[in-house]
């Protein structure tokens, strides 16, 4: 009887300590998702503003940029070219964001909507992008940033 009691008090014990477990590591990835989140709108609102200084801490210092019609660019290709203030964003819009964590490292995808000048003219952009990061010294930074020609649908 005694043995059966250990048992079962053993088997509560084990359920109580995966089910915190399960539930810290869950809170952890939640608090994860709602960071990259935040850095999302971060990262639109300093090019709508054309923040090149709050970019810069966005990414990591070997990030790489591959965008249609442009060469791939490093961190310091796109900070001399954001500097540069030939470009400015008139509207810079994400949406369809989906955020994956995989412990210090994330993939956020989505769309990009966005509406610039560059040397006086007007041109729109209708993207799919993939976003990769990776948390450094405790902060997520951008090593990765990919965008390719949204599919459009015809009516």
């Amino acid at each position: 009887m005694k043995s059966l009691f250990f048992s079962l008090f053993v088997g509560l014990v084990a359920t109580l300590f995966v089910g915190t477990a399960r539930s810290a590591a869950q809170s952890k990835y939640d608090a994860d998702v709602r960071e990259l989140e935040r850095l999302e709108t971060v990262w639109n609102q300093a090019h709508e503003r054309g923040d090149a200084d709050a970019l810069e801490a966005l990414w990591a210092d070997d990030m790489e940029v591959a965008v249609p019609k442009m060469p791939v660019m490093t961190k310091d290709d796109v900070l001399k070219f954001a500097r540069s203030g030939r470009m400015k964003f008139l509207s810079y819009r994400t949406s369809d964001i989906k955020v994956r964590v995989y412990d210090n490292a994330a993939v956020v995808t989505g769309r990009l909507q966005r509406t610039r000048t560059i040397n006086g003219q007007e041109i729109s952009d209708d993207w799919r992008f993939t976003k990769t990061y990776v948390r450094e010294s405790q902060k997520w930074r951008v090593v990765a940033f990919h965008a390719s020609e949204a599919a459009q649908t015809t009516p």
